[in-house]
C-alpha cells in the first residue's frame, strides 16, 4: 500500500534539480512528530520566524523512515553561518573546508549548516587526487541535494508541516532496499574517498544493497583511501566498528576490497585460524552490547582486532631470548606505531589498549599478593573480558578464566584457599626486619 503511495507521489513530482523535489506528507511517510527532537524542532522554528528556510535533514530523516532511533538531528538551512550566530546566543561557528554552526538548545547540540552551491571544478580547491580540501561556497536548497552524497540522505523533513521534500528518489530507494549515489559514484569517490567506507557502513546498518554503480568503482579506487588523513580515517571506523554491525560491515569491507590498509596488517590476523575466531568474537560481542544498548570501548575493541599481531611480535621476541615483560612492551609499541601511520589512534585509547594488553601476563599468576594487586587494577574486569574473548577463541584453556571469576566474587578465606604454591625458585626473600633504637637513642 506504502508503495502504491510513494509510486503516486513520484509520478506527479518526480525528484531532481530541475524538476523540484517530491513532497511526502505525513500520511505517507509515517514519521510520529513526538519522535523528532524538540531541539531540532525549535531551531527550525527559530530560523522559519526569521524568513529563512529550515529543515531537518540526512541521517535523522533517513534512519526514522527506517524505524531507526537518530544519533543525530542535523539541520539544513537558506540562512548564512553569521545569520545562524545572530538568532542564537549559544552558538559558535566551527569549521575550515565547510563552516558550520553548533546551536546549543538546553542540553542538546544541533549542528546547522548552510545549504552549499553546486561544485564547478574550476573553482573547486582540490589535491592532486581531486579530493576537496575548500568548500565554502552557499547556494540553493536544490543545489544543496545533489552535494549530498546518497540518495537516502538527501531528504528534508520540515517539523512544521511535517513534510519530507526528497529531491533524488530516497524514500523510494529505502523501500527497494538500495544504496544509490548521486551523481558519478567516480567521481564523487574521488572528491571524499571515505565515501567508500560510508557506503558499507550504511549499507550493513540499514540492510541495503549497494548499488552495482556504486559498488563497482570501489575495488579500483580503494588506494584513494591511503591519501585520507589519519584523524578523519580513524573517525570513520570507530563508526563502522562501534555501529552494532560491525561483523556484517567488516565481511563487506573485504568483498569490496576495502580492508587492505584500514587496519595494517588486518589481512594476515584474519587469515590466521587462532586470530579469525579471535577477532569474529570480539566483533559479534561489540555489536550485541552495541544492540543492547549497553557501553562499548573504542580502546577494548581496537585491542582485540590487534591482539594477534601483538602476540605474535611478542613471541618472537622471546624466541629471541629479550625478558618476558620488556619485550610484550616493545611488541605493543611496535605495533601501535604502525597503526599510527594510517589510523590516528588518540593518545587516550592508545593507552587504554596498552593497558588490557599489559594486564594479559598478570592472569597467569595466582600465587602470593599477585592476584590481589590484580584485583585492585582500575582495568581488571576490562582485563578480564579480554582474557575471557581469549578462551572462546581457543587460545586459552577457560579454566584460567573461569579460576579468576571465582577468585573475584569468592569471600577472603576462600581467596586464601584458591591460591596456588609459588612455583620453585620463586620463593620470595625476607625483608630484614628494622631494629628499634635503643631507649634513649631517638631524636626527641
Amino acid at each position: 500500500m506504502i508503495r502504491k503511495l510513494l509510486r503516486k507521489v513520484f509520478r506527479r513530482a518526480a525528484p531532481g534539480p530541475t524538476g523540484g523535489p517530491a513532497l511526502i506528507p505525513a500520511t505517507i511517510h509515517g514519521i510520529p512528530p513526538e519522535r523528532v527532537s524538540p531541539a531540532a524542532r525549535k531551531v527550525c522554528t527559530v530560523l522559519q520566524e526569521a524568513g529563512f528556510k529550515a529543515f531537518i535533514v540526512g541521517g535523522a530523516v533517513r534512519d526514522l523512515l527506517a524505524d531507526l532511533t537518530p544519533k543525530d538531528f542535523d539541520i539544513a538551512t537558506s540562512a548564512t553561518p553569521e545569520e545562524v550566530r545572530r538568532l542564537f546566543r549559544r552558538s559558535r561557528i566551527i569549521g575550515r573546508r565547510f563552516k558550520i554552526v553548533h546551536v546549543m538548545i538546553g542540553a542538546e547540540m544541533m549542528e546547522v549548516s548552510t545549504f552549499r552551491a553546486a561544485q564547478d571544478a574550476a573553482n573547486t580547491s582540490t589535491d592532486e587526487h581531486g579530493r576537496i580540501l575548500h568548500d565554502n561556497v552557499f547556494g540553493s536548497q536544490e543545489e544543496d541535494a545533489l552535494r549530498r552524497d546518497f540518495t537516502v540522505n538527501a531528504l528534508y523533513y520540515d517539523p512544521t508541516n511535517e513534510q519530507i521534500l526528497d529531491y533524488h528518489h530516497g524514500v523510494a530507494d529505502l523501500q527497494q532496499k538500495t544504496l544509490r549515489m548521486i551523481g558519478d559514484p567516480k567521481v564523487r569517490y574521488r572528491e571524499d574517498p571515505v565515501r567508500m567506507l560510508r557506503a558499507v557502513r550504511l549499507g550493513a546498518k540499514l540492510g541495503l544493497t549497494i548499488d552495482p554503480a556504486a559498488s563497482r568503482p570501489i575495488r579500483e579506487m580503494a588506494s584513494l583511501m591511503d591519501h585520507v588523513p589519519a584523524a578523519r580515517l580513524f573517525d570513520e571506523m570507530l563508526k563502522l566498528l562501534l555501529s552494532g554491525h560491525a561483523v556484517k560491515c567488516l565481511k563487506q569491507l573485504r568483498e569490496e576490497g576495502l580492508h587492505h590498509g584500514l587496519l595494517p596488517l588486518l589481512d594476515v590476523i584474519l587469515e590466521q585460524p587462532m586470530g579469525e575466531r579471535f577477532v569474529w568474537a570480539s566483533l559479534e560481542n561489540t555489536d550485541e552490547r552495541v544492540r543492547e544498548g549497553k557501553p562499548v570501548s573504542p580502546g577494548f575493541l581496537f585491542a582485540t582486532l590487534l591482539w594477534h599481531e601483538v602476540l605474535a611480535n611478542w613471541e618472537a621476541r622471546k624466541a629471541r631470548g629479550e625478558h618476558t615483560h620488556p619485550a610484550l612492551f616493545e611488541a605493543m609499541d611496535e605495533v601501535l606505531s604502525v597503526q599510527g601511520e594510517k589510523l590516528a589512534i588518540t593518545r587516550r585509547i592508545a593507552g587504554d589498549i596498552k593497558d588490557i594488553w599489559a594486564l594479559q601476563p598478570r592472569f597467569e599468576k595466582r600465587a602470593g599478593k599477585a592476584p590481589f594487586r590484580l584485583l585492585e587494577q582500575p582495568r581488571y574486569r576490562a582485563g578480564w573480558d579480554f582474557l575471557r574473548l581469549r578462551a572462546i577463541s581457543g587460545e586459552i584453556d577457560m579454566e584460567q578464566v573461569d579460576w579468576w571469576h571465582n577468585f573475584a566474587h569468592a569471600g577472603g578465606s576462600d581467596r586464601e584457599n584458591m591460591l596456588t604454591e609459588p612455583e620453585p625458585g620463586t620463593t620470595r626473600r625476607r625483608r630484614r626486619r628494622r631494629r628499634k633504637p635503643a631507649s634513649g637513642g631517638g631524636q626527641s
